[in-house]
């Protein structure tokens, strides 16, 4: 039986702020909340969408230059773009892809877009970064227990 809660990050995290979403990932998995599987990953794949089946709600965490500090979070609907024939997938693919295979819409899914700034190869996430995170992981705390986050 999977769990009705999905929280899915990704990133590098040999690349600085590219860590946020596998480092909020690894912040909820140790509250060890009995409906939330956490996954990581470095990219969207197309076999993600195999892990959407039978959930929830899903959130999708990942580090964003776009992203106004400290995050950005909305909700999201399937949408075929240019990533769907690549490696690195985008999670309106991800949730295309859920659509076409299982012929229905995918659960409520949500984009948490933790702003980063410092990208490089083999440096730490940066402080602002982590002040950035620590937003985030209470947000998400909220939205897990099905409360409105502030």
């Amino acid at each position: 039986m999977k769990a009705p809660l999905l929280v899915f990050g990704w990133g590098n995290p040999s690349r600085g702020d590219d860590a946020l979403g596998p480092l909020l990932v690894e912040r909820i998995e140790a509250l060890r909340l009995p409906d939330v599987e956490c996954l990581t990953d470095f990219q969207l794949q197309v076999e993600h969408a195999l892990d959407l089946h039978g959930r929830r709600r899903i959130l999708f965490v990942d580090a964003s230059v776009d992203a106004a500090a400290p995050f950005s979070a909305s909700r999201i609907d399937p949408a075929k773009d240019a990533s769907f024939t690549t490696h690195a997938m985008t999670p309106q693919a991800v949730l295309q892809v859920y659509r076409d295979l299982e012929d229905e819409d995918p659960p409520p899914t949500w984009l948490l877009a933790i702003r980063g700034e410092s990208f490089e190869l083999g440096q730490a996430p940066s402080a602002a970064a982590q002040g950035n995170l620590a937003a985030a992981v209470a947000w998400t705390r909220h939205w897990l227990s099905g409360r409105q986050p502030p």
